[in-house]
């Protein structure tokens, strides 16, 4: 089911993948995913903005790993969304996919003047894939 293995990759990337059989691909997803989350402390980071401690979050993000985040996490979801169908438009379906990146980078970009910056980022992500499948559902 399509909903389902995307929302696997919304959890973390790469559950989806793993979840349509794609193994090999879902298992480097998620290392990759360890590795820049580690990198950038991005954890660490929606941890102390979640509690309050808005300035702390931002200082403590490294933003050379963090920016490379959304376009990646963004491009998980879709793929294992993508892929959990046979027959989908490559083209029409990823469009609400990249706006969600491309959204989510200028969140990033700019998230020391957002009050809550980690969960505006992560809406900013999520919103607009989240109606790219339900437009493209029968896709």
């Amino acid at each position: 089911m399509r909903a389902v293995s995307a929302l696997f990759s919304i959890l973390m990337p790469g559950f989806g993948q793993i979840y349509n059989g794609q193994i090999k691909k879902g298992i480097f997803l998620l290392v990759v995913e360890h590795f820049d989350n580690m990198l950038g402390k991005i954890n660490r980071s929606i941890q102390l903005d979640f509690n309050g401690f808005h300035q702390e979050a931002l200082a403590t993000v490294i933003y050379d790993a963090m920016l490379f985040y959304p376009g990646f996490y963004v491009y998980t979801v879709w793929d294992a969304w993508f892929y959990a169908k046979e027959g989908a438009d490559k083209g029409k379906t990823a469009i609400p996919f990249i706006i969600g990146g491309f959204l989510g980078e200028l969140g990033a970009i700019f998230a020391s003047k957002l009050p809550f910056p980690t969960l505006i980022c992560g809406l900013l992500m999520i919103i607009p894939m989240l109606i790219g499948m339900v437009i493209f559902r029968k896709q």
